[in-house]
């Protein structure tokens, strides 16, 4: 299989098939062993048709005839593919791109798919330096095309931040994501591993947001290192690491991570509390139990218990227990991660934030049940949409007079960028602002 042939088939069963890019694009290049370049290839060729869809269809439609949305799911994602690479990839030939899209769809097609294919292409080398976006748009539509973004959201971002800090979301949701670790501080400093990246001929530098983040500028993949395995680093994004800072769990506390899984937060209040105390990892699935137990296990933690429990029957399986410190992070739309899975951003709806707040709500009234008086309970997710992080808060406070927000605590709140934190105490990351994804983290004390 190609390099061409592969993309097709990811690209095509996550349009179908609602399908994980991430995920699936992994599977495929596992199971059929390309070289590291055509893996590159592949993976350019997912990524990058994904993240432009909108822009390419805009183009598109003047060069077919009876419209895109007529043809086969894999006649289109073959068209979207091939124009992605003529437009946004200088280093392949044009003719390259051409044959071998032509080659695919006689393959699966017929002559006259593959004869409409080779026309389109040609026509779009021919007409090449009419893909461009008119600048009579309005500003949304302008964004909306100009970054390929879906126009509603780029509308409620808008609104939202402003014109300009929308587009600059929408612009950083394009680039590729950069590599960050958080230290295992029961095993080492942060500097201690900054100078061993040094020495392995790595770029590594201090993360600005976290206080045990490592931002890798080159390195590979981190997963694979020796210090991986020997538990002294995680894969998590920065944003991610301010989560647990926000809980500040204290060494011989009790902790409930409510959703937990694939389990970094988890670990990382077992590193914060120094593996003094216990912490109760939950999670609705028993594989993704399974991968918190793991993680704990490969970083020497001893005291996170993992349950598989859904979330929603927390007060009756813990009834007459409470906590010190909840952390939920609750399950939400991804809107902030829209740079590692972009076909977030096409796949939701404005409506789909509405409909998982009432989720978030719930989550949110039940872990409340079981928090000691003057613990704190922490919210956080990875989108930047009102509707599920302030509305659910807010809501949240006026059905529970006893809680209130708070600021984030010592040294967090005084280490923190300017403009991360509301005057309520909430932390949001835009994911423009750091190069890390999009999260909204609010601190809840419980009044004794």
């Amino acid at each position: 299989m190609s390099a061409r042939e592969l993309a097709l088939a990811v690209l095509t069963r996550v349009e179908t098939g609602q399908a994980y890019s991430n995920l699936l694009l992994n599977q495929m290049l596992q199971k059929h062993g390309l070289s590291k370049s055509d893996a590159g290839l592949a993976t350019e060729l997912v990524y990058g048709t994904i993240q432009r869809r909108n822009t390419l269809d805009y183009w598109l439609e003047a060069f077919v005839a009876k419209g895109l949305a007529k043809l086969e799911p894999w006649v289109r994602n073959l068209l979207r593919l091939s124009v992605y690479q003529l437009r946004y990839l200088d280093r392949i030939p044009e003719h390259a791109a051409v044959n071998e899209a032509v080659s695919i769809a006689k393959r699966d097609g017929h002559a006259g798919i593959s004869g409409m294919v080779n026309g389109v292409l040609r026509n779009v080398i021919r007409r090449k330096d009419e893909l461009t976006i008119p600048d009579s748009l309005d500003p949304v539509s302008r964004i909306s095309l100009e970054t390929s973004h879906p126009a509603w959201l780029v509308k409620q971002w808008a609104e939202r931040f402003g014109v300009e800090t929308a587009e600059r979301i929408c612009r950083s949701n394009n680039e590729p994501p950069h590599a960050s670790v958080r230290v295992n501080t029961l095993r080492l400093t942060r500097g201690e591993l900054l100078e061993r990246m040094e020495q392995a001929g790595m770029r590594a530098r201090e993360s600005v947001l976290a206080a045990e983040g490592v931002v890798v500028e080159s390195g590979g993949n981190m997963a694979l290192t020796p210090w991986y395995a020997a538990g002294e680093l995680s894969v998590q994004d920065e944003s991610s690491m301010l989560v647990a800072a926000m809980v500040d769990p204290q060494p011989g506390m009790s902790v409930l991570d409510c959703c937990a899984a694939p389990g970094g937060k988890t670990a990382h209040l077992a590193e914060l509390m120094n593996d003094n105390g216990r912490i109760v990892a939950c999670d609705l699935h028993e594989h993704k139990r399974e991968l918190i137990a793991a993680q704990s296990d490969r970083l020497g933690l001893r005291c996170v218990e993992t349950r598989t429990l859904d979330a929603r029957h927390l007060p009756e399986t813990f009834a007459g227990t409470v906590f010190d410190r909840i952390l939920l992070d609750a399950p939400c739309t991804g809107l902030g991660v829209i740079r590692r899975k972009p076909d977030i951003k096409w796949t939701k709806t404005a409506q789909d934030s509405i409909d998982i707040a009432g989720l978030q709500a719930e989550l949110l009234d039940k872990a409340a049940d079981l928090l000691a008086p003057d613990g704190v309970l922490v919210y956080s997710t990875c989108t930047i949409s009102a509707e599920e992080n302030e509305r659910v808060v807010e809501r949240f406070l006026l059905a529970h007079p006893a809680f209130s927000l708070e600021q984030p605590p010592e040294p967090l709140r005084s280490s923190l960028p300017e403009g991360t934190i509301a005057e309520n105490g909430a932390v949001t990351v835009l994911p423009h602002r750091f190069g890390s994804d999009g999260f909204f983290i609010a601190r809840l004390r419980k009044r004794p």
